[in-house]
This record gives structure tokens, C-alpha cells and sequence, in this order.
């Protein structure tokens, strides 16, 4: 009888074995993207954050465009045509750094650049999708208004004809990317129904300033976009969508790569703390010596590592091509709600120095409180689950 084989040794950073679950290929490209996250950003975020801006954001994206991270899951037109679990594993590792450089490329990748993609006519994926994905045009997405976040069907951004021309009038807040984007998907009402809109923002009408005096995702071009009499051509909309659909499925794209980003975060609060804990020491020995911090650490290992589990699973569904909106909600709910447990807990075993920007915690947790309720506050995706479960429908 042969020996069993041995055992792999305990890893504190990975103590379920997940990266097992992971093809070389897979592993290349998150160490890829993780190498250049510590050499890009990791040395300059606290400082970014601190000053509440994200300079040289055009140099960045063109690099993350050299890099493939740009519409990373879409194929042809000079996208990377990546799996998901790729994809997952590039936001996961963008959001270690910061959410803010996370959310720069879900809104390029996964929402502008995704819209095209599915719905847009071959002109307008030939117009704009090479460009975005080498990082030289960036994109935003213009859903959300002042009045209208969690029911975004009452949009009143409104479409008109005017001949063959279309004249787009109304205002989106919190959009991310919107002063420094060259292409804006803005979707808005028409006597047809929701319509989505590739606008140059350099067209006349079309303003987006910036947001400013914000406590989270500091390091984030956020904006309001504003459309006075914006006109258009004809080929401007979007062919393939008419409906809310055509918005929403954009979203859930999104949010499956927030299931992975919030992992993110939630690890680099982690071993930030298991660092800390090993060598403060208080009492005459580290901290990480005590009954109730090693309690801490425990149970945010095995949160964050069921989060990570959870986000793979749906990977694999995704994929093959199996992945349900209801699932991805399942994700955001548990991942986002864990990853900002871990962080605050993370806070307290740093103690004081928790608050300070030395560190990455309170950064990440303060940027987990927008990924919270953007793409889906907790209520939405509760009650996204709540009907799944029953079949009744609690939104209004």
C-alpha cells in the first residue's frame, strides 16, 4: 500500500489551499496585476486618498489597458477574452490596493465598454471598444439620478427625435469616471421605452463636473453628468436593448466583479492586522498571543476565505454561462457586508493606529461603505433574494 501524500504546509494566507483551485494561467495574471498594483499604486494611494484625487488617471488606464484589465472578460477588438475567474482574480487584486482602482475599471470593462459590446452596432463597437480597451478612451456609465438610484426605471433623462437626430436632456449623479471619460453610455427615456446612448462627451450640451468633498473613494473621478439639449445622430443609440434589461444586465456584470473586489479589500485589512498582531506587543508578549485576538483573526480568516470561495464558485458558474442575477446578488449581499465586518474588526485589533493612514484599514473601510449601497444597496439585493425565495414580489 503506498503512502498517502503528504499534506501541503498550513499557509495563514491561504489556509483553505483555494489557489490549488487555480490554473497557472489564472495565477500568472492575478501575481501580474498584483505585482503592478504594489508597484503603481500601493506607494502613492494614502497620499491619493488623503488629498481626495487620482492624478495622472490617463497614464494608468493606458497602463491597465497594456496589462489587458480593460473589458478583460469581452472578446475581440483587442479585449484580453479572459474567463471570469480571471477577471474576478484581476479585481480582487486591484481592490487589495484601493476600491477606487477597482471601480475605475468595473465602470470601463464591465459597464461602458460591456454595454457596447452586447448591445452596441458593429460601427460603434469598431468606434470605441479598441481605444477603450487599449486605455486611451476612457468610459463612464450614466444610469443613476439625483432622484432616482435604487429605481432606476423612473429615470427622467429624456430622449426626443428631431428629425433623424436625438436630443438627450436631463442630469446623472455619482458617475464614475464622468469628467475624465471620452464616451459617456447614457441611458435615458423615449416614447419607445429606456435607451442607451453612446454620447461623445465632447458633443455640445454635454458637461460632467466633478464631485468633490467625499469621505469615500477618495481616490475617484466622480461626477455628475449634466445634458442640456445634448443632439445626436441617429446612430448614436444603441440598437440591440430597448428596456430597463438592457441597464440592469450591465449592472450584474458589475456587481460580479465587486463579489471579488470586496475580497479584496477584506484581505488587505486581514493580513494588515495578522501582521500587527504578531508583533505589537502589549503586556509583555503580541497581542496575537491573546485568546480574544486569535478569536478576531479566526473568524475573519474564515469569512474572508468563504467570500473568496463563494466568488470562484460563481466564477465557474459564469463561465459556463450559468450565472443567474439572483446569484450575483447572493455574492454583493455576503461579500460586501463580510468584507466591511472584517475591516472594522481589523480596526480594533490595530487599536489607534487603525485610523491612520499608515495603514490600509480604515481606507478600505471607508471605501466598502459606497460599495455597499452602489450597484444595488443591501435593501435591493435582500429583496432580489427574498423573491427569488418566494416567488413574491416585495419592491413596492
Amino acid at each position: 500500500m503506498s503512502a498517502p501524500p503528504k499534506s501541503a504546509p498550513f499557509d495563514p494566507r491561504d489556509p483553505l489551499g483555494i489557489d490549488e483551485l487555480l490554473s497557472p494561467e489564472d495565477l500568472a495574471i492575478r501575481d501580474t496585476v498584483r505585482g503592478w498594483a504594489a508597484d503603481r499604486i500601493l506607494p502613492s494611494i494614502a497620499d491619493w486618498y488623503e488629498r481626495g484625487e487620482l492624478p495622472g488617471i490617463h497614464e494608468l488606464t493606458r497602463e491597465l489597458g497594456a496589462l489587458g484589465a480593460l473589458g478583460m472578460s469581452l472578446d475581440g477588438y483587442g479585449c484580453a477574452g479572459a474567463s471570469a475567474i480571471q477577471y474576478g482574480l484581476a479585481c480582487l487584486e486591484l481592490e487589495a490596493a484601493d476600491s477606487g482602482i477597482r471601480s475605475l475599471v468595473s465602470v470601463q470593462g464591465s459597464l461602458a465598454m460591456y454595454a457596447i459590446h452586447r448591445y452596441g452596432s458593429e460601427e460603434q463597437k469598431q468606434r470605441w471598444l479598441p481605444s477603450m480597451a487599449a486605455g486611451e478612451t476612457i468610459g463612464c456609465f450614466g444610469l443613476t439620478e439625483p432622484d432616482h438610484g435604487s429605481d432606476p426605471a423612473g429615470m427622467r433623462t429624456y430622449a426626443k427625435r428631431d428629425g433623424s437626430d436625438w436630443v438627450l436632456t436631463g442630469r446623472k449623479m455619482w458617475i464614475t469616471n464622468g469628467s475624465v471619460a471620452g464616451v459617456a453610455v447614457v441611458w435615458a427615456q423615449t416614447d419607445d421605452g429606456i435607451r442607451g446612448f453612446a454620447v461623445p462627451t465632447g458633443t455640445p450640451g454635454f458637461s460632467a463636473p466633478e464631485i468633490k468633498h467625499k469621505w469615500s473613494l477618495r481616490a475617484s473621478v466622480t461626477s455628475e453628468l449634466v445634458l442640456d439639449e445634448v443632439r445626436l445622430p441617429a446612430d448614436a443609440v444603441l440598437p440591440g436593448v430597448t428596456g430597463i434589461k438592457g441597464p440592469l444586465s450591465c449592472l450584474s456584470h458589475a456587481r460580479y466583479g465587486i463579489v471579488w473586489g470586496a475580497m479584496g479589500a477584506a484581505r488587505a485589512s486581514f493580513e494588515s492586522a495578522l501582521d500587527y498582531a504578531r508583533t505589537r506587543e502589549q503586556f509583555g508578549r503580541p497581542i496575537g498571543g491573546f485568546q480574544l485576538t486569535q478569536a478576531k483573526l479566526a473568524d475573519m480568516a474564515v469569512e474572508l476565505h468563504k467570500g473568496i470561495l463563494l466568488a470562484h464558485h460563481l466564477g465557474l458558474r459564469m463561465d459556463r454561462g450559468r450565472l443567474r442575477p439572483e446569484q450575483v446578488s447572493f455574492g454583493k449581499l455576503n461579500n460586501v457586508r463580510e468584507a466591511i465586518d472584517i475591516c472594522r474588526t481589523a480596526r480594533t485589533i490595530l487599536g489607534a493606529n487603525g485610523i491612520s493612514l499608515e495603514y490600509p484599514v480604515m481606507r478600505h473601510a471607508t471605501n466598502l461603505e459606497s460599495v455597499l449601497t452602489y450597484e444595488g444597496t443591501v435593501e435591493m439585493h435582500q429583496l432580489v433574494l427574498g423573491k427569488a425565495l418566494t416567488g413574491l414580489d416585495a419592491f413596492r
